[in-house]
C-alpha cells in the first residue's frame, strides 16, 4: 500500500526509537529485564506496526496496525511517567520524549482519518 520508509510518522517514531535506548542505557541494572525492556520494546513497536500496516492490501488493515502503534505509543507514555518518578530519566529527557510521543500520536491519528475517507 505504502512505502513506510517515505511516511513521515514512521520516520519520527524511529528517531524516537533511538532516542529511548539512548535514554535508557543508564537504567539501574535490576531494571534492564523489566522496565528498560518493556520501554525499549514498546518505543520498537510503534515503528513496526506502522511498517508492518502500510504493507497490507487494504486501508482496513494498515488502519488496525495503526491503532496498534497508537496503543504502544500510550503505553510508553505511561512508563515514561513511572520512569521519570522513579527519578531513572530526568525531567527534561522524558519531556522531550513526551513532546515527541505526543506528536507521533497526533501524527497517528491524523494518518487514519484519511484513511477512513
Amino acid at each position: 500500500m505504502n512505502n513506510f520508509r517515505e511516511l513521515n510518522v514512521w520516520q519520527k517514531a524511529m528517531n524516537l526509537v533511538t532516542q529511548i535506548y539512548k535514554s535508557t542505557k543508564y537504567f539501574p541494572k535490576e531494571e534492564q529485564f523489566g522496565l528498560t525492556n518493556q520501554i525499549r520494546r514498546c518505543a520498537v513497536s510503534i515503528p513496526s506496526n506502522i511498517a508492518e500496516g502500510a504493507g497490507r492490501d487494504s486501508s482496513k488493515d494498515f488502519n488496525r496496525f495503526l491503532s496498534i502503534a497508537l496503543g504502544s505509543s500510550f503505553e510508553l507514555e505511561t512508563q515514561l511517567i513511572i520512569s521519570k518518578e522513579l527519578e531513572y530519566i530526568s525531567i527534561e529527557s522524558s519531556n522531550s520524549i513526551e513532546n515527541e510521543l505526543i506528536e507521533i500520536q497526533k501524527m497517528i491519528r491524523g494518518l487514519q482519518k484519511s484513511l477512513n475517507k
